[in-house]
């Protein structure tokens, strides 16, 4: 009896001893992040240059990361792209230009931010003699085209993070290993797209962008229409080697046509790869409405008076008489004088 009771306290100490300790190690794991931290992350990212792994769209509001999942995202942002068009696109390299750590997120900005910041004489204005007044140099405050934002969001609070776990979580818009801008714009396209890009093949379906990528700026290009549709040959090689003729209408390559050396014509036409985006619907032209009457449902207009001038006929233009000829009264009936219609 006595050795159980001995055991049942020994066991009861060292469970005190130790619970200090586990309640130290779980509030470390979950602490916020100190103020050192924050300090060497901002000294660490500011001015980093980065890949982009996905499209910003122009205008104030930027991309919200959290818990790995991006928004506005699929549909919403090919539609914000669509209507507003994009701000950086998934391989350029943008610079991070500010960082603030704010209680529950981090707000990342690249090549300046949304909002295009104003030097201090963009501030100043002058008065006028009337009263009014405006800025002496005119500027758009409004928005930088060039520019965009991130939030990683975190639940509560940001917590304790290494740089290394930082750059992990913003793995899906930022790329830190990449060197070059084709391994950035590689891991943001379909693994066949890659394959052709790596072996520099084009596929019917890729758009611009893509061919750039796998063959390069063209040597020639051939705008035409065909009927109403118009079309833009991209144009590689010269006789004796391999010809393609890449064909686009508007984005996307339609057709591949290759000549060989020994005159074979190889022509696609079948897509092999998808990058269709929602097109946002256009809204119907505006309409002029009926101009507003006082008449009645089913009620006819007056006859109009054939004797009245219409009201689209010129005003009649007063003919002074010859020099030699006054009309009684002076100048000043002139003004009465024949009037031809």
């Amino acid at each position: 009896m006595k050795q159980h009771f001995s055991r049942i306290v020994f066991v009861a100490a060292v469970f005190c001893l130790t619970l200090p300790t586990l309640a130290q190690n779980s509030s470390a794991s979950s602490s916020r992040m100190t103020k050192k931290t924050r300090e060497d992350l901002i000294h660490g990212f500011m001015s980093e240059l980065v890949y982009i792994r996905t499209s910003f769209p122009m205008g104030k509001r930027g991309l919200t990361l959290k818990d790995g999942k991006l928004s506005p995202a699929g549909t919403e942002l090919q539609q914000m792209l669509a209507m507003w068009g994009p701000a950086v696109k998934a391989g350029d390299q943008v610079r991070i230009t500010d960082i603030h750590i704010k209680p529950d997120r981090i707000h990342f900005e690249v090549n300046g931010g949304p909002i295009k910041k104003q030097k201090w004489y963009q501030r100043i204005e002058m008065a006028g003699p009337m009263g009014g007044g405006g800025p002496i140099v005119p500027s758009d405050a409004n928005a930088n085209p060039r520019g965009s934002s991130v939030d990683l969001v975190f639940d509560k609070y940001v917590p304790e993070l290494s740089p290394k776990q930082l750059k992990d979580l913003l793995w899906p818009v930022f790329d830190f290993n990449s060197k070059s801008a084709l391994e950035a714009f590689l891991e943001t396209v379909p693994p066949n797209v890659k394959a052709a890009i790596k072996e520099h093949r084009v596929l019917v379906g890729m758009d611009r962008e893509m061919v750039i990528y796998s063959k390069g700026r063209p040597p020639k290009k051939i705008r035409e229409k065909d009927g109403e549709v118009e079309h833009e040959d991209w144009i590689y090689g010269e006789p004796p080697a391999d010809v393609d003729f890449v064909r686009f209408v508007g984005d996307e390559v339609v057709r591949v046509e290759t000549m060989k050396i020994d005159g074979e014509k190889i022509v696609r036409t079948q897509k092999e790869v998808n990058t269709e985006q929602p097109q946002v619907a256009k809204s119907e032209e505006a309409k002029p409405g009926n101009a507003p009457s006082l008449r009645r449902p089913g009620e006819e207009l007056p006859q109009a008076n054939p004797n009245s001038v219409p009201a689209s006929s010129p005003l009649p233009v007063p003919i002074p008489p010859p020099p030699d000829q006054t009309p009684q009264g002076g100048p000043d009936q002139w003004a009465s004088a024949r009037l031809v219609h």
